[in-house]
């Protein structure tokens, strides 16, 4: 076998591997954020542009793979061959060609993709349903309400109704941030729900918009799809569609007051507010309170916790108040001390493990008590 068959070979190898890797990586299982099967109104436009688009993606790649192969049998060395192949500088036609014909095609696909960012960008109907994403580190806080209601503040998901706009500001930036080192600013975020709307940066300082139709009523994931620090893998969140009298049902019931009162929650109370210090962080008291920990005043009508990472379970919620960080990483080291100038501090900490001089070491049956109340919060 000479070097050049054998050459030959190892290149159509390669190349069968690379197309069975890349159909191998598209036949996985469901992970429920599949943009190619859109849900939205919103999400069926993008996917409508997504297709034409990517049919002429397709046939220029065709075009410029043969016109590869081409020139590589065409002019590969040969004995006796000059090296160099006939030059075309100079050539007033080809060069007005490859000028001319890639501008056209960036012109057709250019038309209706910015026609769509402007239809996109359209008001919202008067009826919508207002909710403000607030994109911290690493969670989701969703702020619902709709107009002359009283905000409900939660967290790691939210509902909507179905058929109905919902319209979303995203913000980096909350109150409940601080205001030192970053003016009560995060970092960038990017919010998506791949089956309901395409992606919208979350920017400090900036304040971004979009709008969505869910069409089916159903769970819906999202996720950040912007690097934001050491969790970001994990910054996950649900967007669950009901039908209208669910949804008012839903929006109804977080309005409302605790199930339980703190002042009436007996030693899970002392343990949450004094020996454990959690009201630094959270609520328990008042839905409509954005704080820098998620607010947990109806956490037991959610379904999952911990940024949309874990199902809302008695166990998992005892092993995440002992332990957060073992769960999910985190730079929450030495959270329980007061923060410092740098404000640093970002996630729950532990109160099994890094425990401060002078602090606490907490013991699993006062988790379970603590877990118990908060599963008391529907």
């Amino acid at each position: 076998m000479t070097n050049r068959s054998r050459r030959w070979r190892l290149a159509v190898v390669a190349t069968g591997l690379s197309a069975l890797a890349l159909l191998v990586a598209g036949c996985g299982p469901d992970n429920g954020q599949n943009s190619l099967r859109p849900t939205g109104e919103q999400a069926k436009q993008i996917d409508d542009l997504i297709v034409p688009i990517f049919g002429v993606a397709i046939v220029v790649a065709i075009l410029v793979g043969i016109a590869t192969v081409y020139c590589a049998i065409r002019f590969r060395a040969r004995p006796g061959r000059e090296d160099r192949p006939k030059q075309i500088h100079g050539n007033t036609a080809v060069e007005i060609g490859w000028t001319l014909i890639p501008a056209v095609i960036l012109a057709v696909i250019a038309v209706p993709t910015v026609s769509l960012i402007f239809k996109l960008s359209e008001p919202p109907a008067a009826n919508a349903v207002e909710v403000t994403a607030v994109g911290k580190q690493w969670w989701w806080q969703f702020d619902v309400t709709e107009k002359g209601e009283k905000k409900v503040v939660v967290a790691d998901e939210f509902h909507v109704p179905v058929n109905r706009d919902v319209h979303m500001t995203l913000t980096a930036c909350d109150p409940s941030l601080g205001t030192r080192p970053t003016g009560g600013c995060n970092v960038i975020h990017s919010f998506w729900v791949p089956e309901l709307i395409g992606k919208r940066d979350v920017i400090p300082g900036h304040r971004n918009e979009l709008t969505f139709r869910a069409e089916k009523t159903g769970t819906y994931l999202g996720q950040c799809a912007e690097y934001c620090g050491l969790s970001h893998a994990n910054m996950r969140f649900r967007v669950i569609v009901d039908s209208e009298d669910d949804y008012q049902d839903w929006i109804d019931g977080q309005r409302e007051g605790p199930a339980v009162a703190l002042a009436d929650s007996g030693e899970a109370g002392k343990l949450f507010a004094q020996k454990y210090a959690c009201t630094n962080c959270h609520t328990t008291e008042d839905s409509s309170l954005s704080v820098y920990g998620p607010n947990l005043t109806h956490l037991a009508s959610r379904s999952v916790f911990a940024s949309g990472y874990y199902k809302l379970t008695r166990a998992n919620l005892i092993d995440w108040i002992l332990n957060a960080p073992s769960m999910i990483p985190m730079e929450s080291k030495e959270c329980r001390l007061p923060p410092g100038p740098d404000n640093i501090c970002v996630g729950m900490p532990s109160f099994v493990e890094n425990t401060p001089p002078g602090y606490p070491t907490m013991t699993r049956d006062e988790a379970t008590t603590i877990a118990d109340y908060l599963l008391e919060l529907k």
